[in-house]
C-alpha cells in the first residue's frame, strides 16, 4: 500500500474510533415529527387542537427542534388531537417521531428513543375540597377514575386493574371532576395543574397521591435508522452538558 494511501485509511479509521465520520442518510430524508398540546412540554401557541411548525411551543418543542438543528437532519412538526391517532401513526409509519412520550415498560420495544427531555409525576388529583384519601392504587380502584385515552397514565393503571373511564381529551376530565362525574383524575404534574388553570379552574384540584416518576422522551418509528438515533441523542447530550436543556425548561416554569 503506497504511503498517501495508507494515511488515508488511517484518517478515516480515525474518524470512524472517534465517532466523527457519520454515515449517510438516504437522499431527502426527512423525520415527520407529531405532537399534542401537553403544556408546558408541548402546546399549539393559539390553544388550538391542530398547529404547525412555529405556531408550536413549549419546553419539548424547543429542545427537539434545536437537536434536529444540531443533527442536521430535516423534519416537519406538526400538532395533532387525539393523542390515540399519532401515537398509532408512529408505531405504523416509517420515518415518523412523536413527543413527548413517557418511556414505560410497555412501550419500550414498541420505539427507538432519544432523551431525556424532561421529567413529569403521575398522579391522582381530586377537587381541593374533598377529603378522599388515597393510599395505593387498590384504592384508587374503588373510586370512578378519569384518564386520557392511551396516555401512558391510563396504560398503567389498566395494567394494574384500574377502572378507568377515558376521554379523548384531558381537559374533559377537568370538568366532570369539577361537576362530580368523576372522583379522582389520572394525569400528570405539572400538566394538570396548568390544564385545570387554562379551563378556569386554578386552585381548584389537589394531587391526593403520587403514582410516580416518568423521564419524557422523542420516541421515533422502529425503521428510523441508527444513524438518526444517535446524531440526536449527541446531540441533546451536548445540549444538557452546556446548560441548554436547563435553561429552556426554566423558562417556562
Amino acid at each position: 500500500m503506497k504511503a498517501s494511501s495508507l494515511r488515508g485509511f488511517l484518517l478515516l479509521a480515525a474518524l470512524v474510533c472517534s465517532g466523527l465520520a457519520r454515515a449517510e442518510l438516504p437522499e431527502n430524508y426527512k423525520v415527520v415529527l407529531l405532537t399534542e398540546n401537553f403544556p408546558p412540554f408541548n402546546m399549539a401557541i393559539n390553544d388550538k387542537n391542530f398547529a404547525r411548525e412555529d405556531s408550536i411551543d413549549g419546553i419539548s418543542a424547543e429542545l427537539v427542534r434545536e437537536m434536529f438543528r444540531r443533527a442536521k437532519i430535516d423534519y416537519v412538526m406538526t400538532l395533532r388531537f387525539p393523542w390515540d391517532r399519532i401515537y398509532r401513526l408512529t408505531q405504523e409509519k416509517p420515518g415518523y417521531g412523536l413527543f413527548s412520550t413517557s418511556r414505560t415498560p410497555e412501550r419500550e420495544n414498541q420505539f427507538k428513543w432519544v432523551g431525556p427531555l424532561g421529567k413529569t409525576q403521575r398522579v391522582l388529583m381530586a377537587k381541593t375540597e374533598s377529603a378522599l384519601q388515597v393510599g395505593s392504587l387498590a384504592e384508587a380502584a374503588q373510586y370512578r377514575v378519569g384518564a386520557y385515552k392511551n396516555s401512558a397514565v391510563s396504560q398503567m393503571l389498566e395494567a394494574e386493574n384500574v377502572p378507568l373511564i377515558n376521554a379523548l381529551r384531558d381537559q374533559e376530565n377537568i370538568k366532570k371532576l369539577t361537576k362530580g362525574q368523576i372522583d379522582l383524575w389520572a394525569t400528570n404534574d405539572p400538566v394538570g395543574r396548568y390544564l385545570a388553570k387554562q379551563e378556569g379552574f386554578p386552585g381548584a384540584l389537589k394531587v391526593v397521591y403520587t403514582i410516580n416518576e416518568s423521564n419524557l422522551y422523542l420516541a421515533l418509528n422502529l425503521d428510523t435508522p441508527d444513524e438518526v438515533i444517535q446524531r440526536l441523542q449527541q446531540a441533546l447530550d451536548q445540549m444538557r452538558a452546556e446548560g441548554y436543556v436547563d435553561d429552556i425548561t426554566n423558562s417556562y416554569l
